[in-house]
């Protein structure tokens, strides 16, 4: 079966990096994966939760949220429902851990770090578009921070690593990269792949929807997800040159 937008099935959608979208927050990235759209901020204070005061270790914590009309029908604000829902709770942690792995939380002094990821189109990848655009956000706010002598090291030691994700999935028997929502709906198995810059995995979710997988599928779908965070790294390198 052909691919819904005529990929290969190794090909990553359009990836576009916009910094300093937003005027307000120490980092602010529009990050789009095809016609996903994820607005990352990165918002900088002074001191830590109360359990790390003492400590000498800075903070990074992640919330994430969809806007109403962010999918094909309206949700309703999770604000009106009184509760946050369980899958926003799980992609508000991931995004922490994932962005946590490339943070010295010790040179980043009694510091914290806030990101904030809101979905304002979603076709398919919104966690892992979240996490690839909150790494740069994330490097602009230690930028600012460093500017400020608010670091209690060096911006290189305070982020000593990169991180990017990118899902994978199996689709008819065939692996394939960057899922859109026609094919995440249909999709036999799902995943979520986090990778450092040096191709370590920092997180891999992954789960049989419809079927389960050999260990050769499993292999196809973390080279394919391998492959595919180089790419998102070298996309974070070049916007942060700009």
């Amino acid at each position: 079966m052909a691919r819904p937008d005529g990929r290969e099935p190794d090909q990553l959608r359009p990836v576009t990096l916009t910094r300093h979208w937003s005027i307000h927050p120490e980092g602010s990235v529009l990050v789009a994966f095809g016609d996903t759209r994820v607005l990352c901020t990165a918002s900088v204070t002074e001191g830590v939760p109360r359990w790390r005061k003492g400590s000498g270790l800075g903070w990074v914590t992640a919330e994430y949220s969809m806007l109403p009309r962010a999918t094909t029908t309206r949700s309703d604000r999770e604000s009106v429902k009184g509760r946050v829902g369980g899958r926003t709770h799980e992609i508000s942690r991931l995004i922490g851990r994932s962005l946590r792995a490339c943070v010295n939380l010790k040179a980043l002094g009694e510091n914290s770090i806030v990101l904030d990821c809101d979905v304002l189109q979603a076709d398919g990848g919104t966690r892992t578009a979240a996490i690839t655009g909150a790494y740069v956000a994330l490097h602009d706010a230690v930028t600012w921070m460093a500017g400020r002598k608010l670091l209690a090291g060096k911006p290189a030691q305070a982020i000593h690593r990169e991180v990017a994700a990118v899902s994978v999935g199996i689709i008819e028997g065939e692996a394939r990269l960057d899922l859109c929502y026609l094919e995440d709906v249909a999709a036999e198995v799902d995943m979520n792949v986090v990778c450092t810059g040096e191709g370590d995995f920092v997180e891999v979710q992954g789960t049989g929807e419809a079927n389960v997988f050999a260990r050769d599928q499993l292999n196809a779908l973390l080279d394919l997800g391998v492959a595919g965070c180089a790419e998102l790294v070298q996309a974070q390198r070049t916007a942060l040159a700009q």
